[in-house]
């Protein structure tokens, strides 16, 4: 006998060059990756990693929401900064890698879901599955033999075949050769489901991607007695879409004609705290609209023409009348103030660029209900209710800065270039007035009145076009998964046969599509049925064992 010698490696190399294997080529390539991109696990991953790609949207701030923080943050990190600006993390939501994401993401769901729909499409015009020849193979299966004058096998299938159709099987009768058989199958909802949940989220994505380029959100403080008209002037601060019109701004206005707050009286342990803020409203839906009053509270906005209007904050306005050192009125009307605590301490800052021969500068305290608690001096606001206003002001005079073009904060005063009038620590000492009170300011600057308290409110402007479209589909998404993780897939098979001592012998089978559970119950269900239709001689589950029939329900 003669042996053959081992191919050696350098043999098994040559032999591997000697296969020619197939170019994929470039057609080949954009397959491979089409398949790629639409498997439901790149879609997974993708939506992953477009919640990764978010999180800088809030770590760092966002040029749109506020360029001037943006501007300031690059100033303050002179290393990372222009790094960050050059990598657009500073817009986020408009970049190109957020955005690639997001295409992707979209095109891989696409891609996905539509080719699933369309085979399921096809599938539910396909009779159910053909019957196999040994249905005692399958996971639940048994067999019940007919008494002496029951019906035949045609006859019994025919009746099954009623039966499942009553259950909401799509059924169809096979005639065999010696009997009969029918094929029976439902449970399609179950991948309806699937694909409509898919398709819902598909539809999310559209809808997130509309509103978030054509919305608008704007926040606005209105005092008692003034208004505010929706246009892009008329706002405090205003964050647009990326592709955002101010054509597109509803022509609404509103007016605050009074509000009112309810404060706890009742319990000691919450005394004074709030329990309930109230806007009383004038809303024109446009210009020659009539004026309608609405009621406006904290969780229960207003809607006008398509924007919610929200509450989201309230406070004190003192009204004062300063006068320059000339006697002229150079400033008059409530000032805003920005509360600090529960009982409406708030900070007050007034600058009067219009004084002469200098500008001036007022900060300080304004508190709703003042009083000395502890006896050192020091006043406090003991109350949110308008108890016993009072104003605690410092003054200044110099050069405000407001006339270099730069941007101010309205609740900050630069004392940096300024002259100090008054305060606790000078010879002056600082400015306390009351209602109705007036301070002559030092060296003939002038004077500041307290004339009265108005209450202003803070509200939330938003208008999203695309939010509609976002809660249909988020329903739709909800009823698709719970039609997929209800919904259960069944087949069902049943033959009817002669057996050799002449009586119909009927066998059946059940099968579950993905998952076993409440099988069995169902395979119980049908045999008692079966029972209760035929005069059953005998049953025979899957188990092998033969036990006699149930006795029907009359015997």
């Amino acid at each position: 006998m003669s042996t053959k010698p081992a191919p050696t490696g350098s043999t098994r190399a040559r032999a591997r060059d000697d296969v020619a294997l197939p170019a994929l080529g470039a057609r080949g390539m954009l397959r491979w990756a089409w398949t790629q991109l639409t498997s439901m696990r790149t879609a997974l991953l993708l939506l992953l990693l477009l919640a990764v790609a978010a999180v800088p949207g809030s770590l760092v701030p966002q040029r749109r929401a506020g360029p001037e923080a943006v501007d300031r943050w690059i100033e303050d990190n002179p290393v990372w900064g222009p790094v960050l600006d050059r990598a657009q993390f500073f817009d986020v939501y408009s970049s190109a890698w957020f955005s690639a994401i997001y295409l992707l993401l979209f095109i891989s769901l696409v891609g996905c879901v539509l080719p699933r729909a369309v085979k399921h499409a096809r599938a539910l015009r396909q009779p159910p599955a053909r019957t196999p020849r040994n249905l005692g193979r399958l996971p639940e299966s048994g067999v019940v033999v007919l008494e002496d004058g029951g019906p035949a096998p045609e006859e019994a299938v025919r009746q099954a075949q009623g039966w499942l159709r009553k259950k909401r099987y799509r059924v169809q009768f096979r005639p065999e050769e010696g009997g009969a058989s029918v094929g029976a199958e439902r449970g399609y909802l179950r991948e309806i489901g699937n694909i409509l949940f898919h398709l819902s989220l598909i539809g999310v994505l559209v809808f997130m991607a509309y509103g978030s380029m054509t919305k608008y959100t704007g926040q606005k403080i209105i005092v008692e007695g003034e208004g505010f008209a929706n246009n892009l002037v008329s706002y405090d601060s205003f964050t647009p879409g990326m592709y955002f019109d101010a054509e597109d701004l509803q022509p609404f206005s509103l007016t605050l004609e009074s509000f009112e707050a309810e404060f706890e009286r009742q319990s000691l342990t919450h005394y004074g705290q709030p329990l309930d803020y109230t806007a009383v409203m004038q809303v024109r839906a446009g210009a020659g609209a009539e004026p309608e009053e609405r009621i406006l509270k904290v969780n229960h906005p207003i809607e006008v023409d398509g924007a919610k209007v929200y509450l989201v904050g309230n406070g004190y306005a003192p009204v004062v009348t300063v006068r320059d050192g000339d006697g002229e009125v150079a400033f008059q009307g409530p000032v805003v103030t920005r509360v600090t605590d529960q009982n409406f301490n708030s900070l007050a800052v007034l600058k009067v660029p219009d004084a002469r021969p200098d500008q001036l500068g007022f900060v300080g305290q304004f508190m709703p209900a003042a009083d000395d608690p502890t006896g050192s001096g020091v006043e406090i606001s003991v109350d949110p209710e308008l108890l016993n206003p009072a104003l605690i002001l410092n003054s200044y005079h110099g050069d405000l800065g407001l006339d270099a073009g730069v941007p101010q904060n309205v609740y900050v005063l630069d004392t940096s270039t300024l002259t100090e009038l008054n305060s606790r620590t000078n010879a002056n000492g600082g400015i306390r007035l009351g209602l109705g009170e007036t301070y002559e300011l030092p060296e003939g600057k002038g004077s500041i009145s307290f004339d009265g308290v108005r209450r202003y409110v803070g509200l939330d402007i938003h208008h999203d076009p695309g939010k509609w479209g976002v809660g249909f589909f988020a329903l739709t998404a909800l009823a698709g998964l719970a039609i997929s993780l209800f919904t259960r897939r069944r087949r069902v098979w049943v033959r009817g046969r002669t057996d050799p001592d002449g009586r119909t012998r009927v066998e059946y089978a059940l099968l579950a599509r993905g998952e076993e559970f409440g099988l069995r119950e169902e395979h119980v269900a049908l045999r008692e049925t079966m029972e209760k239709m035929w005069p059953v001689a005998a049953a025979q589950a899957d188990t092998g064992e033969t036990t006699p029939a149930t006795p029907r329900s009359g015997d």
